[in-house]
């Protein structure tokens, strides 16, 4: 094993030939070979061109060992790993078996900052401001109870963000008396300003701080989290974007977002081993922040403080270093726009058929991967199940106060035969009605 000099060029060189040997083991080094010569196959295509090209696709389809028994279109809550990550997850784990307490605390585990700096060359921020969490939850519970705040001040957030942190929210009110401002935000809105509007408009003289969903879990709607932020910090106020199901599934940095704190789950489109997250605290703001394990005061500035959760596996860690090798050869562009292209793909199929709508707009800006779709007059939660129990298509259900539907997630591994298959049932279901028990 070479040290953090020789990984941190490996990973920032995106996959090119030098260093694989010396990092990877020989079923990771090959399966990389693989997935690097496919996207040299198409180098010459747009994203756009490359969405469509099939042959690429089965290429990169094969990068996973999934089951093609199930149709798998919920990959909104947690996504397969490719192969290569789960070799080295394995890999990872082994080694830190072997005199664990030397190996993992002082071998593997400060290796972990070459991992730090790949996630902010993704993000595009300092390393410095990127913490390394279990999961989205946790980055955002670390901001919701870390930051200062008093009785009488006022959160806004909506009704559609995700229940997790609602609880927390809830939480905070009823622990300390602050006050938390829910709004309802449109559903597949004409213009997604309108969304931005509906945040400007509940702003009060006590609003401290806005939490936005940089897409909606619920419906997939991306929501303009720039002119929300901006809008907050002409106002004093800061804001937190809860970017669970956004990053690595669409194409954005830091500066495109002009946010104070980002939380997200790396498991989900990074395709990182499960319980891994990462957290963006803007650098001037990590001293203000209350860590949620505390830590010395000697670590009030430094982001790690957001780490210290005592013994973990520094397996899972290392091995998102191969997911952010693969999502960089795939190319962050490139994969956006595939998952789209899966996306109106099935949506262009469904959308003339009678009693089939969507929760979800069609305007590119406003969604990639994840769409809702609904049957008028046919309980989501009944579709859901006959999906999975008749045609062994898994689908989430979502039953929500302003809507119902069917959340729909292919991802890279999905094939177009699979998208028309429960395209084909979907219909049938839309004419005739669930078959009765």
């Amino acid at each position: 094993m070479t040290g953090d000099i020789d990984r941190r060029k490996f990973l920032s060189s995106a996959g090119k030939s030098l260093g694989l040997a010396a990092m990877s083991s020989a079923a990771v080094g090959s399966l990389f070979d693989s997935i690097t010569a496919a996207t040299r196959s198409i180098g010459h295509l747009s994203p756009l061109e490359a969405a469509a090209d099939e042959d690429f696709w089965a290429h990169i389809q094969q990068a996973f060992s999934v089951t093609r028994g199930i149709i798998n279109l919920n990959n909104g809550g947690v996504s397969p790993s490719p192969r290569i990550v789960t070799e080295a997850f394995v890999r990872y784990t082994w080694q830190q078996e072997d005199a664990t307490a030397y190996t993992m605390w002082q071998i593997l585990e400060p290796q972990s900052e070459t991992v730090r700096a790949g996630l902010a060359e993704v993000f595009g921020c300092s390393p410095e401001e990127i913490a390394i969490t279990r999961n989205a939850s946790e980055s955002l519970e670390i901001l919701l109870m870390g930051l200062d705040l008093k009785s009488g001040d006022e959160i806004l957030t909506s009704t559609q963000d995700y229940p997790r942190m609602l609880t927390t929210l809830k939480q905070r009110e009823l622990r300390e008396g602050l006050k938390v401002n829910l709004i309802k935000i449109p559903i597949a809105p004409d213009n997604v300003n309108d969304i931005a509007t509906a945040f400007e408009r509940a702003v009060t003289p006590k609003t401290k701080l806005i939490l936005i969903s940089h897409q909606v879990n619920l419906t997939g709607q991306i929501t303009p989290v720039r002119k929300v932020c901006e809008m907050a910090r002409s106002k004093g106020i800061e804001t937190i974007v809860d970017g669970a199901h956004a990053f690595a599934q669409f194409d954005f940095k830091r500066d495109d977002l002009q946010c104070d704190y980002y939380g997200t789950s790396l498991h989900k489109w990074l395709y990182a081993p499960k319980g891994t997250g990462m957290l963006y605290v803007k650098k001037d703001k990590i001293a203000k922040v209350w860590a949620l394990m505390a830590s010395e005061d000697k670590n009030k500035n430094d982001i790690r403080k957001f780490e210290e959760i005592g013994t973990h596996s520094a397996a899972m860690r290392l091995a998102i270093g191969e997911a952010i090798l693969f999502h960089n050869a795939l190319g962050g562009k490139r994969k956006e726009e595939r998952l789209r292209y899966l996306s109106r793909y099935w949506m262009n199929n469904l959308k003339s058929v009678p009693k089939v709508g969507f929760n979800t707009s069609f305007d590119p800006k406003q969604s990639c991967a994840i769409a809702n779709v609904k049957i008028e007059g046919i309980d989501p939660v009944a579709i859901g199940s006959y999906l999975m129990s008749k045609h062994k298509i898994f689908t989430t259900p979502i039953v929500h106060a302003e809507f119902t539907g069917i959340r729909i997630t292919p991802n890279v591994y999905t094939t177009l035969w699979e998208l028309d298959r429960f395209c084909d049932v979907m219909a049938d279901i839309a004419r005739k009605g669930l078959p009765k028990a």
